[in-house]
């Protein structure tokens, strides 16, 4: 077994973690930073105090009890209805891990966050792919999802709000779907972790949905991805144990500090929510304008929810090397050809926070630059 090289991450260490960083950072699917003392600073004395005195020692399996019952509390299920894992990448590790049967198949969506197609792959499972179109924007389609499952697909992933494209799938069509993957036994997971981050149409979570497991963390729109804790909501007990037993191989538990930090944000959730739609919908205004401005060489879908947006060249030219280039100014960006679509590339627009207007003007005087260089040629 051997993993194809993982293009996102290989492009974003080599500029994140350089010596000196690179300057703006748009090219992250997070949100606006928190610093520990920011945290903190919600507490109140006897949290804070209660934090320092935390016994540094392994966590519950499942995760903690305060913080399974906080996150059910948001979720509006059962504490045991929830497993805390190392961020959405332990519980996708888990699903695609059990889904891993003889002739089995996965149904996911094109493009995606690159792990969804790579971990099955690895197992030896059959994937199999519905398209979200730029000319459709980027439209999540449930029936193309139908038209893919038969007797052996084992799961259906949707991403809602998808990364990169921010897609959204609205209440009735999740429904939809989740009664006809009940009907048929195939297991429909809800990857939500930009929930509930929207920009227009919002759309309830899926946990509301009683055969769904939906998976949610800290990194996306709790902002605060230095924490490495997500969560899986799980009914179905017989899954849930094959989870837990999963977990206890891979990880045994979360780090008690991180824990305890996820269940103070999650009790703040609404002061953390609050701020990332603040730092998304201003950035979201100026990239309208910028895409506007610089219409006659990008071509983008306005997001419905998240904090990315999946723009592409309007020469249909691989945009690698337009990357580079914006990098070499100071703008990092993600290539398209990390998510199986070269010509377009991954922005994002809450990161950065604050500095994100100068980050914007910096690639305007770029994109200027390099339509000037094709226009030469």
């Amino acid at each position: 077994m051997k993993f194809e090289l993982f293009l996102l991450e290989h492009w974003m260490n080599r500029y994140q973690f350089a010596d000196p960083p690179i300057e703006f950072d748009i090219a992250s699917s997070t949100g606006p930073q928190w610093t520990l003392g920011e945290l903190m600073n919600l507490l109140d004395e006897d949290e804070r105090q209660r934090l320092f005195e935390t016994k540094l020692v392994y966590t519950d399996g499942p995760g903690s009890r305060p913080l399974r019952e906080a996150i059910a509390e948001m979720q509006g299920v059962s504490p045991e209805d929830i497993l805390v894992l190392t961020g959405a990448s332990e519980a996708l590790l888990a699903l695609f891990f059990k889904a891993a049967q003889t002739g089995a198949n996965v149904v996911l969506p094109f493009p995606s966050f690159p792990p969804f197609a790579e971990m099955p792959r690895s197992f030896g499972t059959e994937t199999r792919f519905y398209r979200l179109r730029p000319e459709n924007q980027f439209r999540i389609d449930t029936e193309e999802i139908k038209g893919l499952v038969d007797a052996n697909t084992k799961l259906i992933l949707v991403n809602s709000p998808h990364n990169p494209t921010g897609a959204t799938i609205s209440d009735d069509e999740l429904t939809s779907l989740h009664e006809f993957a009940s009907e048929r036994g195939v297991q429909l997971v809800v990857d939500e972790v930009y929930h509930p981050i929207y920009h227009g149409r919002e759309t309830a979570s899926a946990s509301r949905l009683p055969s769904a497991t939906v998976l949610g963390d800290f990194s996306k729109a709790f902002c605060l991805s230095g924490l490495r804790v997500g969560w899986m909501v799980e009914r179905d007990r017989a899954r849930m144990n094959e989870y837990l037993n999963a977990r206890g191989y891979f990880t045994v538990s979360s780090a008690v500090i991180n824990e305890t930090l996820a269940t103070h944000a999650t009790r703040l959730r609404e002061t953390i929510f609050d701020k990332a739609r603040e730092v998304a919908g201003k950035n979201l205004a100026l990239l309208e304008k910028f895409f506007a401005e610089h219409s006659d060489a990008l071509d983008w879908v306005r997001p419905q929810g998240g904090m990315t947006v999946f723009p592409c060249l309007r020469s249909g030219a691989d945009a690698r090397s337009f990357c580079e280039g914006a990098a070499a100014e100071g703008v990092l960006l993600a290539p398209g050809d990390c998510f199986g679509m070269p010509a377009h590339f991954r922005l994002g627009f809450a990161a950065s926070g604050d500095r994100f207007s100068a980050a914007i003007e910096r690639l305007s005087d770029f994109v200027k630059k390099h339509s000037a260089r094709v226009s030469a040629v």
